[in-house]
């Protein structure tokens, strides 16, 4: 990293450069921070909290790495509660998350499972309400992403699992979490550039980022009348374990992100500020939008 203080005046070109990735420094599927080379920034030393949250209580899919780490973190030192799901296997990251959060002297809970289970993400849902009191931050963030160039490669037990997590689970979980949500909640579902912009080798994953984008949309025009807001995040190429569990082809990780008019990838640190604007009440008056953080490829 050059300088990731993201409260000094710098070239955003240079503001997080990093080694290049290897070829060889591939990961199984579900990706881990705890193993990836090299790390990602997820504001653990640079984001700094104003309270913009105080008192609100979030619950996060995928909060464990990633974006869903850097948003989990940001939001706790805003002052939120905060609950992250994740997998089992991805115990470790998730420990890690929880160690940032309570360390910023909020409370961090993880509810552990498969979000592509539906009786698994009510009860997701009540153990969140459980342990909160309410919700009143809903991050839909979780994702499954995996490169395949050939569409005769492209199974569908791929094809469905893609969907059960990044699109099913954002419907199952936001069925059963509204029930509990007041007047001035926030709902915020990471789509991805790839809705706008899909590339060759990721036809489930562009499809089912889509239908996150109409499904965002829509359901803030129906749930505008209970007082809630929803929108989305369309990240572009951001350095998280997913590129390197799969999500990218080996060949094309030495260059990844390089593409932008930025030219490089962009760290999960750059996402969180954009999910706390949102979440917040600076947001009011924003409801049925997708905000780009794109590093130039522009949305629509």
């Amino acid at each position: 990293m050059t300088d990731s203080n993201q409260y000094k005046m710098q070239d955003p070109r240079s503001q997080y450069s990093m080694p290049t990735p290897q070829k060889n420094d591939n990961q199984p599927e579900p990706g881990l921070d705890s193993k990836l080379e090299p790390k990602a920034d997820h504001g653990e030393n640079t984001y700094v909290g104003s309270g913009r949250l105080k008192g609100r209580k979030a619950l996060i899919t995928g909060g464990d790495s990633g974006i869903g780490r850097a948003v989990a973190i940001a939001f706790a030192r805003e002052g939120a509660e905060v609950i992250i799901n994740h997998l089992e296997s991805e115990e470790q990251d998730g420990k890690e998350t929880l160690e940032q959060i309570n360390a910023s002297g909020s409370k961090g809970y993880a509810v552990v499972g498969d979000i592509t289970d539906e009786k698994f993400c009510q009860t997701l849902v009540s153990e969140a309400v459980e342990k909160l009191g309410s919700i009143d931050i809903l991050v839909n963030n979780a994702g499954k992403q995996q490169f395949v160039e050939n569409l005769e490669d492209l199974s569908t037990e791929q094809f469905c699992k893609t969907y059960a997590t990044n699109v099913f689970a954002m419907f199952w979980i936001t069925k059963a979490a509204v029930p509990h949500m007041p007047a001035g909640s926030s709902i915020i579902n990471t789509t991805s550039i790839q809705s706008y912009q899909p590339s060759t080798g990721l036809l489930d994953y562009a499809s089912s980022k889509s239908a996150i984008t109409g499904f965002t949309k829509s359901l803030a025009k129906m749930l505008i009348n209970k007082g809630i807001r929803v929108n989305g995040v369309a990240p572009g190429p951001i350095w998280t374990p997913l590129q390197q569990s799969g999500g990218q082809p080996a060949k094309k990780l030495p260059h990844f992100g390089e593409h932008v008019p930025m030219g490089r990838p962009g760290q999960p640190a750059e996402l969180a500020p954009v999910y706390v604007f949102l979440a917040s009440q600076e947001s009011s008056y924003v409801t049925a939008e997708i905000m780009g953080v794109t590093g130039g490829e522009h949305l629509p």
